[in-house]
């Protein structure tokens, strides 16, 4: 399994999520907004918005707030100021490699805090392109499967345009290229699939591995960075290991 997912799982794990429950709603709006302004407002014919929706569901969000985010995303509702996503780059302690995505409606305001926090971990904000080289965009799913779904997703998976299929445990991961994910979320549901997790992400091409201590340092920058209002996601090169997943879990 990904570090990224490790760390989503250990947060999940320790209920983070439901501890900001505000936040998250937040950020299932900017995400729902995002993907209206982008398709439209139709969730059918919107692949990224039927997701953002989806997923706002699954956390609870009530009806009116996503339709809300629908509107303001179509430019139906004038409310709020104009939203736009912005990546930037860095380094947490140890010089692991960030892909911190924001979105805002002041970028002076975000750019400033993520400096903040970066700084006071012991990390750095890069200039753009500084670390960007590091990843690349990718269609990513995560599914809940045994052994058994693991060769039937394989199989489905690779023939949906899919580059790599993995298995960690009972959490099985698809990458494949940005291009292919409708085919695959498609294919991965007609299956009988249904992922946990579904959208595109920056993945590492190559991961790095730290000591425990070390993990837990980057690991602790990561979620000072995820605390902040206008960050949706970040995204890093550690290799977490199961010893650093213990200490953090304990944590």
């Amino acid at each position: 399994m990904s570090g990224h997912s490790k760390w989503a799982t250990i947060k999940r794990k320790k209920g983070a999520m439901d501890a900001k429950r505000g936040q998250l709603f937040t950020r299932l709006a900017r995400e729902i907004v995002l993907a209206a302004r982008e398709g439209g407002g139709d969730p059918e014919a919107n692949v990224r918005l039927r997701l953002a929706i989806e997923k706002a569901r699954a956390n609870n969000m009530p009806k009116e707030n996503i339709e809300r985010a629908i509107k303001r995303g179509t430019g139906e509702s004038k409310e709020g100021g104009v939203l736009e996503q912005i990546f930037y780059e860095g380094y947490a302690p140890n010089g692991v490699a960030l892909m911190i995505e924001c979105v805002t409606e002041n970028r002076n305001r975000t750019v400033a805090e993520i400096r903040h926090v970066l700084t006071r971990a012991g990390g750095s904000l890069g200039e753009a392109g500084s670390v960007a080289w590091q990843f690349k965009r990718a269609a990513y799913f995560a599914l809940q499967g045994s052994e058994k779904d693991f060769e039937k997703i394989f199989e489905v998976a690779v023939e949906a345009g899919a580059d790599d299929v993995t298995i960690d445990g009972n959490i099985i991961e698809v990458i494949g290229p940005v291009e292919a994910f409708k085919n695959l979320l498609d294919s991965l549901r007609a299956a009988g699939y249904q992922p946990e997790e579904a959208g595109l992400r920056m993945i590492p091409t190559q991961e790095i591995e730290l000591g425990t201590e070390e993990s837990l340092q980057v690991l602790r920058a990561i979620e000072a960075l995820e605390d902040l209002d206008d960050v949706q996601n970040v995204y890093h090169n550690l290799r977490i290991t199961d010893e650093a997943l213990m200490a953090i879990g304990e944590g």
